[in-house]
């Protein structure tokens, strides 16, 4: 029995699916929702942004709010508590580093909509390289 989940969200419906899919095939666990900011861009924008800002903390917390007000509002609908936690910088990075400290992995296939050329490089990255590089299991939901 698992009893320790993280979810990766961020705004995409495949993320929110994910958790749906998390709250609901696992009702003993604690389910984590991270969500990640600061993600390295061609232009930088919002490392940029982020790291011009007085307290990175606090800017990252406020910038991490929408995916989690998202999160909280699945897990009241389901009368689920979820934990949340911020990460800063590159996704795939943020999930493997804490990784070890759960039992699985549930992850929504494909993130955020881009720009169409940003789609095509990166949708389902996150996802594809979470699957072959971490030390637990990673559940993928379509």
């Amino acid at each position: 029995m698992l009893s320790r989940v993280l979810v990766p969200m961020d705004d995409s419906d495949h993320a929110a699916e994910a958790l749906e899919y998390a709250l609901d095939n696992h009702p003993e666990a604690d389910v984590t929702v991270l969500h990640v900011v600061g993600v390295p861009s061609m232009m930088m924008g919002d490392v940029v942004a982020l790291a011009l800002d007085e307290d990175i903390s606090e800017a990252a917390a406020d910038r991490a709010e929408p995916a989690f007000e998202r999160a909280r509002e699945i897990g009241d609908e389901r009368d689920r508590e979820i934990k949340t936690v911020v990460g800063i910088g590159h996704p795939t990075r943020n999930i493997l580093d804490r990784a070890e400290d759960y039992d699985t992995i549930v992850v929504g296939a494909h993130g955020a909509d881009w720009s169409r050329a940003s789609r095509q490089f990166l949708v389902g990255n996150v996802a594809e390289t979470v699957s072959k590089r971490a030390p637990i299991p990673v559940i993928i939901v379509r």
